[in-house]
């Protein structure tokens, strides 16, 4: 997981990516192809 300061970036790479607000945390997760996570905050 990469810790970003923009997320809109890691978003595009991929489209199943989805930006994920979980306890404060903004996060990118994708189902599909996993090594696409990162988290920002």
């Amino acid at each position: 997981m990469r810790v970003r300061n923009s997320l809109k970036a890691a978003k595009r790479r991929d489209k199943n990516c989805r930006v994920v607000k979980r306890r404060g945390r903004v996060y990118v997760i994708n189902k599909t192809n996993p090594r696409f996570k990162a988290r920002q905050g």
